[in-house]
């Protein structure tokens, strides 16, 4: 199964608070206590979505941390990207990787194709639509309706 990591979801979780009041620096101990996350875990991500440049944090009396950029510019794959590194299905989808049977595989350029699929789809969904924030977010779940009715209406 697919599934994102719990500090990818976390960070979303931070990026969307943040991303609510984009003026305000906020504290990473305001932050564990808005969202619910423990306090090392807040910590834990801050740094990692600081490194990816996600955020920027200051020090002292008035510190915290805000969005490095408006949430509508911030995708769903960069979030990935920070917290897990880039989206690589199988070990010859990513962009540097080899894999050992490459020469003789019939399936490998397929996997590449839907790996490319699924990336262009996390670059075009937003932090701003992850959180609710943008009135088109709504299509999303139109969406997801055509998709559990097969993609028929989605062509």
């Amino acid at each position: 199964m697919l599934r994102i990591s719990k500090l990818t979801d976390y960070a979303t979780v931070i990026l969307g608070l943040l991303a609510a009041d984009p003026d305000r620096q906020q504290t990473a101990a305001e932050i564990a206590e808005h969202t619910q996350v423990a306090a090392p875990t807040v910590s834990k991500v801050l740094k990692q979505l600081q490194r990816s440049q996600l955020v920027t944090s200051s020090r002292g009396l008035h510190g915290g941390y805000r969005l490095a950029r408006p949430a509508r510019e911030i995708s769903a794959a960069a979030i990935l990207d920070a917290l897990e590194g880039p989206v690589a299905l199988t070990a010859c989808s990513g962009e540097h990787s080899h894999c050992d049977i490459e020469g003789t595989c019939s399936v490998g350029g397929a996997w590449q194709r839907v790996n490319r699929a699924i990336r262009q789809s996390l670059q075009e969904v937003t932090l701003a639509d992850l959180a609710g924030l943008d009135a088109g977010s709504t299509h999303f779940a139109v969406f997801d309706v055509k998709l559990r009715n097969g993609l028929h209406e989605a062509r």
